[in-house]
């Protein structure tokens, strides 16, 4: 089997005022992809079949599973065939240490594309501290527009089919240094933090900027990547403010044409300096 492609070609019946004729668009494909450790499923997440390695790597970090890349001793991408549908076993083994303490958390998970907290046992856990962020960096605020209103020419995907989120991350005086995206803003994120992990890119050097609103859950993937400042293009809500708050990260959101709104941790964007994005 081979895997499914991250975009489709289909053949609408297009109506318009002046009558109905038969369209072409590109549509983002939608996979269920689950996550195994030895060889037990610990999450499914429904997800677009793009940089899974990435995907792999992120969401085992952002888990809490793993510290640092060498933690995972390999990752195989498997094709499935589920009842005639397309899915995809990332299969991963993890150093023996981590393999020991991954099923003490007793967690087992089937996301939806939007979702970030599913398969949580107790509020508890939901709900638990973030990783506290303490940082000295400093960015340019004028930079950090330039960077997100120049983040859609980036977004490959997106220009086919206009229904992807994207994750990405700026950092200063390289500009945007890697984008991912996917159907679900929460997977597009976790793939980012793959690309870091993998790459050797340190979190807390630079931004990850958001084409979603702000939820929780973002705030605590962000914390525990180890980045201070996230910047999204729609608003957080009142949990993510309070908990981006108590977790150190500067949280800037509402990114328009002409600038966005700092809401938490504000001197880390600084307003005063004419540093342009790379």
């Amino acid at each position: 089997m081979t895997l499914p492609a991250p975009i489709l070609a289909s053949a609408p019946l297009v109506w318009r005022e002046a009558g109905a004729a038969r369209g072409l668009r590109h549509i983002p494909e939608e996979t269920a992809v689950a996550l195994t450790y030895g060889r037990a499923t610990y999450a499914v997440m429904m997800a677009t079949p793009a940089d899974l390695d990435d995907f792999a790597w992120g969401f085992t970090r952002n888990e809490g599973l793993i510290d640092a890349a060498r933690d995972i001793i390999a990752c195989e991408t498997i094709p499935r065939d589920i009842a005639g549908e397309a899915a995809i076993e990332l299969r991963l083994d993890l150093a023996p240490e981590r393999e020991d303490a991954l099923w003490s958390r007793k967690r087992r998970l089937l996301g939806a594309t939007g979702c970030g907290l599913c398969g949580m046992e107790s509020l508890e856990a939901a709900l638990a501290p973030s990783p506290a962020i303490a940082s000295d960096l400093r960015l340019d605020a004028a930079a950090l527009a330039a960077a997100m209103a120049g983040l859609g020419a980036r977004q490959d995907l997106n220009r086919q089919s206009h229904a992807l989120h994207a994750a990405a991350f700026y950092q200063p005086g390289r500009g945007i240094v890697a984008v991912r995206e996917d159907v679900g803003r929460h997977n597009a994120l976790d793939k980012l933090a793959g690309a870091l992990l993998r790459a050797g890119i340190a979190p807390a050097s630079g931004a990850v900027l958001l084409t979603s609103r702000v939820s929780v859950e973002m705030v605590q993937k962000v914390a525990r990547m180890g980045c201070a400042i996230l910047l999204a293009v729609s608003a957080p809500t009142g949990l993510a403010l309070r908990r981006a708050e108590r977790s150190g990260i500067t949280l800037a959101a509402i990114a328009r044409a002409d600038g966005f709104e700092i809401f938490t941790h504000r001197p880390r964007i600084v307003m005063e300096s004419t540093v342009h994005a790379a």
